[in-house]
């Protein structure tokens, strides 16, 4: 076996190529990885989503229409609410109607989730099965 440990001429080159081997043996295992790891990271649990049944909603005189406006004030029909508590209450009495009122929910676009939430609340604890909510058709 023979080894050049360099020549003997004295002159000594400079080596000016790059080894890629290990850059390319590198991106091939990270390629392996990502390979491997994806269909892991995606699985998701296989449910059923609803459709989406956008109707619009007629206002009968019978239904309750509880408007919340930027400030988070609540009103039934046109009357204003002044606490929780006598929300629950008038909702309890109209949950006792046979049958039930329709509640639908009228929120400001700027109002916060919390006054639109206690309403949802309020219509549960009083037992209320059917709550809508009215929206605007996109422009």
């Amino acid at each position: 076996m023979a080894m050049n440990v360099g020549g003997g001429s004295g002159d000594d080159e400079v080596v000016s190529a790059i080894n890629t081997t290990p850059l390319v043996d590198v991106m091939l295992v990270l390629l392996i990885i990502f390979l491997i790891t994806i269909p892991v990271a995606t699985h998701t649990v296989k449910v059923k989503l609803p459709v989406d049944a956008n109707q619009p909603t007629q206002t009968k005189p019978g239904n309750i229409v509880l408007a919340v406006t930027s400030d988070g004030q609540t009103y039934w029909n046109t009357i204003p609410v002044r606490s929780q508590h006598e929300l629950v209450d008038r909702l309890t009495e109209a949950a006792k109607q046979r049958p039930q009122p329709q509640v639908q929910i009228r929120g400001d676009a700027s109002v916060k989730y919390l006054a639109v939430g206690q309403i949802v609340t309020a219509c549960q604890q009083a037992g209320i099965a059917h709550v809508d909510f009215i929206t605007e058709q996109p422009h």
